[in-house]
């Protein structure tokens, strides 16, 4: 008899990297020990659609 190579097929390649991608995932939540919050954004109590000079520029080009 004699001796073959083992080679790793595609389903097994694939089904290997599922295993890595999903055992790293639950190794960064586990190791992330900081809480993270929402940055609060102040605009001055207004909110809404603002014409900037950007804006502007863009209306100019696109001719609205």
């Amino acid at each position: 008899m004699s001796e073959q190579k083992k080679t790793l097929g595609r389903r097994e390649f694939l089904k290997k990297a599922a295993v890595t991608g999903g055992a790293a995932g639950v190794a960064a939540v586990a190791l992330s020990q900081g809480s993270a919050e929402a940055a609060v954004v102040s605009d001055g109590g207004k909110s809404g659609y603002r014409e900037t000079e950007h804006v502007k520029t863009y209306y100019d080009l696109a001719r609205f």
